[in-house]
């Protein structure tokens, strides 16, 4: 898995799928509160004057010489829960993103979020 610091540095860069097809760019990381380690990208998909935010895990995802390659095919990534560019997250919105890829999702001991922005 990748370390939080060397994810980040590949900010900007293309976001690819399983099969090499351009999904968008990546625009931040979501780390595991639990585990402190990355586990969600946001990748900036959309038109020009539409763009948004997109969840996608970063598990088994590889990084090339100027991308990142993720599990998941474009489709399934463009239809992810998304947020506007400038948006945050809202807990009640955590479980959506699991399930939109048949993760397990559980909050924190104490109720506390799963995601943090990094």
């Amino acid at each position: 898995m990748f370390e939080a610091g060397d994810i980040r540095e590949w900010r900007g860069h293309d976001v690819v799928d399983a099969s090499g097809q351009k999904v968008g760019v990546l625009e931040s990381v979501y780390v595991d509160t639990a585990t402190d380690q990355p586990f969600y990208a946001t990748v900036t998909v959309g038109l020009p004057t539409r763009r948004r935010l997109v969840f996608v895990p970063l598990a088994d995802a590889t990084v090339g010489p100027s991308y990142l390659k993720v599990a998941y095919d474009k489709d399934t990534v463009k239809k992810a829960p998304a947020i506007d560019t400038d948006g945050e997250l809202p807990a009640s919105q955590e479980p959506a993103v699991f399930a939109h890829y048949e993760l397990a999702y559980t909050p924190g001991a104490g109720g506390e979020r799963r995601l943090a922005r990094r």
